[in-house]
C-alpha cells in the first residue's frame, strides 16, 4: 500500500511537466502527506485541470459519509471488478502529483522508513481515481485513492506493494475519460522500472504526520 508521500515541486514545475493551466489556489510544499489531508490531482474534463482533492475515496452511492472510512488505496488487479471503484475506473481517472513516497521495512521489532523517488528528481503522477461526494450540508467533497500494484525489484526488498506511477507516454490515455479499452488501461497499472528509481533510509521523524519538513527526505544512517 501507499500511506505517505511527498509533493515538493513548485506549481510552475508541475504546470510545465504536465501541461496544465495555472492553479487558482496556493500550493505549498508538503513533505509528509497523510490520509485525509488535501492533495493536488490532475483530471481531464475536456482540458487538464490541477485541483485540490482529499486523500480518501468514497463512491457516489455512499450515503453516510461521516460514518464511512474512505479508502486511500485501490488494488490494480481488481479495480475493474470491485463495485467500490469500478465506475471511477471507467470515467474518473486522475494523476495524484508527487515527488516521492515513503515505505517501511520491518526489521525484527522495528519499522525502518525509506524514501523512494525517481532518479531524475522530477515530480510524477500516481495513477488515481477520484469522485465527488455530497455532504449533509450540501457541499461536495473531492476524494481520491492511489492505485497500487506489485512492487518492482527495488521496492520489493522492503515491501510487496507499491503505488502505480504513470509513465509520461501513458498520461494522455490514462486521463482520457472516453478511452474505451479498459484492458489497455489496466496494462498501464504495472510496476515502474526499478532502474529509474532510487531508495534510501530516512529519519523516524516521518512517523509523526504533523512533522512536515524538507529534512524528512534527507538520507540518514540512524538506527
Amino acid at each position: 500500500m501507499c500511506g505517505r508521500f511527498v509533493r515538493s515541486s513548485p506549481v510552475s514545475t508541475i504546470i510545465e511537466i504536465f501541461h496544465v493551466a495555472a492553479a487558482s489556489f496556493e500550493l505549498s510544499s508538503s513533505y509528509n502527506i497523510a490520509p485525509s489531508q488535501d492533495i493536488v490531482i490532475i483530471n481531464n474534463t475536456g482540458t487538464r485541470e490541477l485541483i485540490k482533492c482529499r486523500w480518501g475515496f468514497l463512491p457516489s452511492w455512499i450515503k453516510n459519509i461521516p460514518e464511512t472510512s474512505p479508502m486511500i488505496n485501490a488494488r490494480s488487479e481488481t479495480i475493474d471488478e470491485k463495485p467500490y471503484f469500478k465506475e471511477a475506473f471507467r470515467k474518473q481517472r486522475c494523476l495524484i502529483i508527487a515527488d516521492g513516497f515513503y515505505e517501511w521495512k520491518r526489521e525484527k521489532q522495528k519499522k525502518i522508513p525509506y524514501y523512494i523517488r525517481l532518479k531524475s528528481g522530477k515530480p510524477f503522477g500516481f495513477a488515481g481515481l477520484y469522485n465527488y461526494s455530497s455532504c449533509p450540508d450540501g457541499n461536495k467533497i473531492c476524494g481520491c485513492a492511489i492505485i497500487t500494484t506489485e512492487s518492482n525489484d527495488l521496492v520489493a526488498s522492503i515491501h510487496n506493494r507499491m503505488p502505480v506511477i504513470v509513465s509520461e507516454n501513458s498520461i494522455d490515455m490514462w486521463l482520457d475519460p472516453s478511452f474505451p479499452d479498459y484492458n489497455v488501461l489496466k496494462g498501464i497499472l504495472r510496476p515502474y522500472a526499478s532502474e529509474e528509481m532510487e531508495m534510501f533510509k530516512v529519519s523516524n521523524t516521518i512517523n509523526t504526520p504533523k512533522f512536515d519538513s524538507a529534512t524528512n527526505i534527507l538520507p540518514t544512517t540512524e538506527e
